[in-house]
């Protein structure tokens, strides 16, 4: 059976109804685009930074198996195991052989998208291994049954009253509890006993070192520290494009990573992992899923670079008053749109139209991608395998032909502000066009800039030229 698209625009209206949520969702993430531009002013060399960063993963992604290699030969001479997974139920094999291998039965796992993106604990669980988030926003999405909505804050979306409703259903506290601090410290309890009772602990990972086999996890809250070293095992899973060659390399994007993220400085934790602890085991399991495929992409190849800071997710009017959720995917907003079809094309297929192509997702990366002009070669890409609606394409088609003549396109824009100014309010605005739902068209105007040029400019042009003749 064929999979179906993702009905974004379905779960985004969805999303919508509700006033509160779509307010807030659109306030905070509009404050933390406004914070990252403030920390950009303070750094004259930011542009700079920007331009070293693109390079290097760029670099880094041209020799991609050369450093991977040389990670392998340091991590196994600092003491770690390493394990290859070309895929996600590969990568979820070696987990369970190792917590077999140990007759483990439980995971304090801190934050790690690519282990969503495998589907890890789907497939753990009902072998009756516990898997335990230990990241605030993780264990709300997790207790809720829900995929992260954000890369960097996995809960963004939810008020303080759904988290009250949460933890009470699973902690047994005040439903009506109106204080973060009160929720967050209801979530420490919880979490303090899972953590020291955990027997394998889990982390992802931000960068990947090859000069010295090592790997940095940047964190707020310190459970990634906690989770890597309460445990005697401790398991790591790194996508292979989280690379970087050299650790004079890593200055660059840690002074990047949490400016663009959440416009702050620095991240709390900044921990390297260089190794397991005395007596005890690290295993490090590289994921590919899909990325040498995406590597050998003309047009698709640079979203390697991406380094999961969520600025373009912040900037984006579509995913501020969409959601996470409404992608249906680990990886949403403008990142996730190109990454996703990588994944699943049809299953993906309307997130690269989840878009006004206004690119200030490309303004604001960190490293330079190009995502407004990836998610138009998309749409491309999309409209002649015909992976969009047969509805759609029409209208495209026609739209093209539109376009394609500039006389008729000039006809019909004076022939829609006519039709603006007379039509009656209900033949734009009703159940049938799902466009008018939360839009209001702008007022028509006066007159166009093509009429305006052929009476003001057009015409004195043409008398100097008779002038001059």
């Amino acid at each position: 059976m064929r999979v179906k698209p993702v009905p974004h625009a379905k779960n985004a209206a969805k999303f919508l109804e509700d006033d509160a949520h779509r307010l807030f969702h659109d306030e905070r993430l509009w404050d933390m685009r406004q914070k990252r531009d403030q920390q950009m002013h303070e750094l004259p060399e930011w542009e700079e930074l920007r331009t070293e960063a693109s390079r290097i993963k760029e670099h880094t992604l041209a020799n991609l198996p050369d450093y991977l290699e040389q990670f392998e030969r340091n991590a196994l001479k600092n003491g770690i195991h390493v394990h290859w997974a070309r895929d996600g139920a590969e990568h979820n094999r070696i987990v369970a052989e190792i917590m077999k291998k140990h007759d483990a039965h439980s995971i304090i796992k801190s934050k790690s998208m690519i282990t969503d993106e495998c589907e890890m604990r789907e497939h753990l669980e009902p072998q009756g291994i516990t898997v335990t988030e230990t990241d605030l926003g993780e264990r709300i999405q997790q207790l809720d049954q829900q995929l992260p909505s954000h890369v960097v804050v996995p809960a963004v979306q939810k008020l303080t009253s759904d988290v009250a409703k949460i933890f009470a259903k699973n902690y047994g506290t005040d439903p009506d509890v109106n204080d973060p601090h009160v929720l967050a410290e209801a979530q420490r309890e919880a979490a303090r006993p899972v953590l020291l009772s955990g027997e394998v602990g889990m982390t992802g990972g931000n960068f990947i070192v090859a000069e010295t086999g090592s790997f940095v996890v940047c964190t707020n809250e310190g459970n990634a520290d906690l989770s890597a070293n309460l445990p005697n095992v401790h398991i790591a899973t790194l996508g292979i494009e989280r690379l970087v060659p050299r650790m004079a390399d890593l200055g660059v994007f840690i002074r990047l990573l949490s400016r663009s993220a959440l416009g702050s400085p620095i991240t709390q934790y900044t921990t390297h992992f260089r190794g397991p602890k005395k007596g005890g085991e690290m295993h490090v399991i590289l994921v590919d899923n899909g990325r040498s495929e995406r590597v050998a992409l003309p047009d698709f190849w640079s979203s390697l670079k991406c380094i999961r800071c969520g600025a373009c997710m912040n900037t984006c009017p579509v995913y501020r008053r969409s959601g996470g959720q409404s992608y249906g995917s680990v990886y949403s907003g403008p990142i996730g749109a190109i990454i996703d079809p990588t994944f699943n094309e049809r299953k993906f297929s309307t997130l690269p139209f989840a878009s006004t192509m206004n690119g200030s997702c490309t303004n604001v990366c960190p490293v330079k991608i190009d995502i407004h002009e990836q998610l138009y070669k998309w749409r491309r890409i999309l409209a002649e395998r015909h992976e969009i609606p047969f509805v759609k394409r029409e209208i495209m088609k026609m739209a093209g032909r539109l376009l394609a003549q500039p006389k008729l396109y000039r006809l019909s824009i004076e022939g829609t502000e006519v039709a603006l100014k007379t039509m009656p309010r209900f033949v734009l605005y009703n159940y049938l066009n799902p466009w008018g739902k939360h839009r209001e068209l702008p007022h028509p105007v006066k007159e166009t800039f093509n009429s305006w040029y052929r009476k003001n400019r057009l015409k004195n042009e043409t008398n100097k030229q008779k002038t001059d003749a």
